[in-house]
């Protein structure tokens, strides 16, 4: 499982696809790596990879000026200390970015039929994707620069459909959060539109004969916040309920489930209710593309979130168009029995994130540490992995006194394995580390790993 001796340490370097890392024996490369990888992205990066080596050969105008404005032109950015410093791209951005304009401008993808030609191993079959849209998948570590990919993607294909005649992508974009926790690290990077600006996503007016800040036009509708809508143009920032909640049903004696018929509709939460029906706004617009941030959540199509994206495609096509383009990024396109998400078409695995720096280390306490650890005979959960915790805290409070010297703090994050025994822990690390006295958050997720988001009695903060 290691990775290639020659494996470069900088996450700038390209990667040459031979040497990409493998999550087994290397004798297992050529057999039974099918339920290993994403069946789709070996020959995709050899494809990419000729085609960059090609001087991108067959990409439009547009595609090739932002290509090389992106990734082959210098950029000095202002640092904290009023200091020029040079930004560049990890390779994993450019070559996420590069395989869906390849998708797009070469191999001119229409459906899911189009992507099997890239089935490295013979096993996916047109019956294993869900949905009748383009969709693609883009597999990078937590922490390599999603968001970054994201901007990327939504300007090239803004750009794209203002510059190109033939275009069929969009310049209205639905951007899907699964929850307020994620909304609002994306709010940070979208509000006033400052990634596009902060980030050299932009190019300067004149470069390859185009003005591209002067036609960057783009009105940002966070949540509920929704200003003037214009035909193009239009980013809309939100969580899936704001999607689906305007899709009321009345409930029915014939529910699976009849509490809401007998007892009535639930209230909804504050944080997901909504003072705007985002749902009938989107879906009365003529072009769209759709970006699912942390979308293994959409791991089966029979959830609401699936069924709302597949509405709005419906919608378009009574119209006589279609959804452009739906864009999923996550660090694990898994369904729930593990199966790997078919539409994966660029991965940049934790392992070789971790090598080139890009993500922290994880670091284990010392042998002799661990070695003491021992779980004790005890129903209190508290009691049973005492070690543990106190193991945890010890190696915690050593990190959080180095940190807090640079002006940084360092989190303890403990998982338990239900909601129960999370709240028995939380009030344990307060009653027990003078430090941790009203300063422990309990985030309790679903099954599916969604955070709930429904009121618990506990302080709002």
């Amino acid at each position: 499982m290691a990775l290639a001796k020659d494996f470069p340490k900088s996450p700038y370097k390209i990667l040459n696809p031979e040497i990409r890392w493998f999550p087994a024996d290397e004798a297992l490369r050529d057999k039974g790596s099918e339920k290993l990888m994403p069946p789709l992205v070996a020959k995709l990066r050899k494809k990419v990879c000729a085609w960059r080596d090609a001087d991108y050969k067959g990409a439009s105008s547009t595609s090739l000026a932002l290509i090389k404005w992106w990734f082959k032109t210098e950029h000095l950015l202002p640092a904290d200390n009023g200091n020029m410093i040079s930004f560049q791209y990890y390779f994993a951005q450019q070559e996420a970015v590069e395989t869906i304009i390849y998708l797009h401008d070469v191999v001119k993808i229409k459906d899911k039929y189009d992507l099997l030609r890239f089935d490295s191993f013979g096993t996916v079959s047109a019956g294993m994707f869900a949905e009748n849209w383009k969709r693609f998948i883009i597999k990078m570590a937590t922490g390599s620069g999603k968001t970054k990919v994201l901007s990327l993607i939504l300007a090239w294909c803004y750009f794209h459909k203002l510059y190109e005649n033939d275009s069929t992508l969009a310049r209205n974009f639905l951007i899907i959060t699964p929850n307020i926790i994620v909304l609002d690290r994306l709010r940070a990077d979208f509000d006033g539109l400052k990634i596009f600006f902060n980030d050299p996503v932009l190019p300067d007016n004149g470069f390859c004969g185009q003005n591209w800040r002067d036609d960057f036009q783009l009105s940002l509708h966070i949540q509920d916040d929704v200003n003037v809508i214009r035909k193009t143009g239009n980013i809309f920032l939100t969580n899936i309920h704001r999607v689906y909640e305007g899709n009321h049903k009345i409930p029915s004696f014939e529910d699976d489930n009849t509490m809401d018929y007998f007892l009535g509709t639930k209230p909804v939460g504050a944080t997901t209710d909504s003072k705007v029906d985002l749902s009938d706004i989107v879906r009365d617009i003529d072009e769209l593309v759709i970006l699912n941030d942390e979308a293994h959540h959409i791991h089966d199509e029979k959830l609401t979130w699936f069924k709302s994206i597949q509405d709005i495609h419906n919608r378009l096509l009574q119209k006589d168009g279609m959804l452009s383009m739906q864009l999923d990024v996550t660090a694990t396109p898994k369904h729930n029995n593990g199966a790997i998400f078919v539409q994966t078409v660029s991965d940049y695995p934790l392992v070789e994130a971790i090598y080139q720096d890009v993500v922290k280390h994880p670091v284990l306490p010392d042998c002799a540490s661990r070695a003491k650890l021992c779980e004790k005979q005890s129903s209190n959960y508290t009691e049973k992995y005492e070690d543990y915790i106190h193991l945890g805290y010890l190696e915690w409070k050593k990190t959080y006194d180095e940190h807090i010297k640079v002006d940084k703090k360092a989190v303890f994050f403990l998982m338990t394995d239900d909601t129960k025994n999370c709240d028995k822990t939380a009030e344990y690390l307060e009653n027990t580390y003078p430090e941790l006295k009203d300063a422990v958050l309990v985030i309790h997720t679903k099954k599916n790993g969604e955070i709930s988001e429904a009121g618990t009695g506990k302080k709002k903060d």
